[in-house]
């Protein structure tokens, strides 16, 4: 197969990348780059443990060919903490006990941080929708719900 040239920024940081025509943003984060926050579970776009926020909006990357990104900013779990600091979803993750085995809670998180950067205020059913397009199969969804809500009456959801 073909090598195709890729640029996009992730996390902040300019990447240039040879890429092969084809291959998803999910291969190229994990393997080319070293980005394993976004998990590699089902491969077909109806778990969610790979969803990242590509310009802004909540993409799953498993589904998603690197060579689509050119010129994209591209955000991960991996880039969300500042300086050593959780990101507000982050923190609100670990104090309401939304992840057991955190396989799923990266891509819970990006769906979360995506609508909050739209709605800093949701409702419950507007998060439950949200993180609808995401599986966990250990927490029961209610610690990840409340952890969501946490983090938006916490005021302190930022672009970051």
């Amino acid at each position: 197969m073909a090598k195709v040239p890729v640029q996009f920024t992730l996390n902040g940081s300019e990447k240039a990348e040879f890429v092969e025509s084809g291959a998803t943003l999910l291969d190229v984060l994990r393997d080319k780059i070293g980005d394993t926050s976004p998990k590699a579970g089902c491969r077909q776009g109806t778990c969610g443990s790979c969803s990242v926020i590509v310009d802004g909006e909540l993409r799953l990357s498993c589904l998603t060919l690197a060579e689509t990104c050119e010129g994209a900013s591209i955000v991960t779990t991996a880039g969300l903490a500042e300086g050593g600091v959780l990101h507000p979803l982050q923190r609100a993750f670990m104090d309401a006990f939304a992840t057991q085995c955190g396989f799923c809670t990266p891509g819970m998180i990006m769906a979360a941080k995506a609508l909050l950067d739209r709605n800093p205020d949701p409702s419950r059913d507007e998060v439950v929708e949200a993180i609808a397009g995401n599986i966990c199969r250990c927490t029961g969804y209610e610690p990840i719900i409340e952890a969501v809500l946490s983090a938006a009456r916490s005021n302190s959801i930022s672009a970051a």
